[in-house]
């Protein structure tokens, strides 16, 4: 038999890390300790493998995530093996938390590390639209997969405020406290609208990350799995 498909480049990666890239679209985690990742992320596993619901933890963040559409559900994946994680063919990225943290867009956040501490938030000034404005917080030590829709780009907050589209935001440094804002006058809503009238607001020491995508259309369902590259490692 013979097909590309058996080339080396489509071969299991062979490592002793814990977290490796399969290839930019799929993350490969080796289990050792437990990985929290979204629910439907899996897309094959080897090994003796159990996958299981993730409370909230607490009523706070429990009423916090019953009140978003937005909510991430989250599932333990633990046992002896390794998991394959994947999202919509998106690209795959890691970030090495060394005790600081990170905010994360409900539709790009794929696995982490289950030691790591994590919180859903809402963003300020949220009441003014509806919905893709609760994002989870996660901090300490340990690794973070993400996903974004196709190639992205890393702004700099500190210098000037950077306003960037609610659905192309994939995360930015917990130290940021973003704002939401409308960019929509009383002219441009009689002519029709531009199409970009609510983003949000960073300034300060810190980054975003922001995809070339605006991501699924409003009541998009997502597909289980899909896919995921390496913007930190």
């Amino acid at each position: 038999m013979r097909s590309a498909l058996f080339d080396a480049a489509t071969a299991e990666v062979s490592t002793t890390q814990r977290w490796v890239k399969q290839n930019d679209r799929m993350v490969k985690v080796t289990l050792g300790g437990d990985v929290l990742a979204v629910k439907g992320a899996m897309v094959a596993y080897q090994g003796q493998v159990t996958f299981n619901h993730e409370g909230s933890g607490s009523v706070g963040k429990f009423i916090r995530r019953a009140l978003t559409s937005e909510d991430t559900p989250l599932m333990r994946v633990a046992g002896q093996g390794e998991v394959f994680f994947a999202r919509l063919a998106q690209d795959v990225f890691f970030v090495q938390l060394e005790g600081d943290g990170m905010s994360i867009g409900g539709q790009n956040l794929l696995a982490f590390d289950a030691e790591l501490g994590w919180d859903v938030h809402r963003v300020q000034g949220a009441g003014i639209v509806g919905g893709g404005l609760f994002n989870t917080l996660v901090q300490g030590h340990g690794t973070v997969a993400i996903t974004s829709d196709g190639p992205p780009v890393l702004l700099d907050c500190s210098q000037q405020p950077t306003f960037v589209d609610i659905q192309a935001a994939v995360a930015w440094s917990a130290s940021l406290q973003p704002q939401i804002v409308s960019s929509m006058n009383m002219r441009s809503l009689l002519r029709g609208g531009s199409g970009e009238s609510v983003q949000y607001a960073f300034h300060g020491p810190g980054f975003v990350v922001v995809q070339p995508s605006e991501g699924l259309p409003p009541g998009a369902a997502a597909a289980p799995g899909g896919g995921g590259g390496g913007l930190f490692g």
